[in-house]
């Protein structure tokens, strides 16, 4: 028989009972399974193959639903900044994910505890690996969303990102774009989102939000400028006519969001402006 390698599912006989385990053979090879089941020579065993931290290869009867042509998801456990990130696929089988099948900026990685849906495959020194999957991989076999999901919330988790945007799989398996425009700032792969629909396209796919409904923006908006100006002493040199740049490096938002903000601080007449300037109202007298 060829020799083992780290990836392979294979069924061996027992051998040998050790203090570590069994020593399992297929008459040529031998390799060494750590289990808790009491299991008797010569029976036949059905194991899967990997190296462990030690480089050593050994048997689980812990089966990983992910394989070659399976997938399924696994949870990030470490981050190497130059190999890439270490996923579980089961039964504490660390697996790498390669830096090449990695977001090209760091901040888009995944995390500890985000999740991949991946693959095996080896590479070309016939190490095992984890692939993330591709869009390719579906081939349009996505569920169809119905169109009663429009504006409606929705949960998923990041698998591809980029400056166009990023792509979610749904929690009940629908294909959601989050065009660039739709966020704060760039999603990690693997990591978990929730949004609302802003389309149902006719494919079946959604177009997806992760930016707070108007109405939402505008309250957390207004607090954030209400508590700039209590650590301001009540002032701010911005008003309805400032530049948009300006708005934007203070508050990191739009001119049109910082209007609607000030028009509610306005309404329940906690600011008045004057001379290009914002003041936080706080007497009667200051209304004045």
């Amino acid at each position: 028989m060829a020799k083992y390698r780290s990836g392979d599912r294979v069924s061996l006989t027992i051998q040998q009972q050790t203090e570590e385990g069994y020593i399992l053979s297929d008459g040529s090879n031998q390799v060494m399974l750590k289990t808790d089941q009491q299991l008797k020579l010569g029976d036949q065993v059905e194991v899967f193959l990997y190296h462990d931290q030690k480089n050593q290869l050994i048997a689980t009867d812990q089966i990983p639903t992910v394989s070659f042509s399976a997938f399924d998801w696994a949870e990030v456990v470490r981050v190497h900044t130059t190999l890439g990130v270490f996923v579980d696929i089961g039964s504490n089988i660390e697996v790498l994910v390669s830096t090449d099948d990695l977001p090209q900026h760091m901040t888009a990685w995944p995390i500890v505890g985000d999740q991949l849906y991946v693959t095996l495959k080896r590479d070309k020194k016939d190490r095992l690996l984890a692939q993330p999957v591709k869009e390719s991989d579906f081939e349009d076999n996505w569920d169809r969303a119905p169109e009663s999901l429009f504006n409606q919330d929705i949960k998923g988790r990041v698998f591809r990102s980029g400056k166009e945007g990023a792509v979610i799989i749904s929690e009940e398996g629908y294909r959601g774009f989050i065009h660039y425009t739709e966020r704060k700032k760039e999603p990690r792969v693997g990591e978990w989102v929730e949004g609302r629909v802003i389309e149902v396209k006719q494919d079946g796919t959604l177009n997806v939000s992760l930016l707070p409904r108007k109405q939402e923006a505008r309250l957390n908006d207004a607090d954030m400028i209400l508590t700039y100006l209590k650590e301001n002493n009540g002032e701010m040199l911005l008003d309805n006519q400032s530049d948009p740049e300006e708005i934007q490096k203070v508050f990191g938002i739009s001119k049109s969001a910082f209007k609607r903000a000030i028009g509610k601080l306005y309404k329940d007449r906690l600011i008045k402006q004057a001379e290009g300037k914002t003041y936080l109202i706080l007497n009667d007298q200051d209304q004045q």
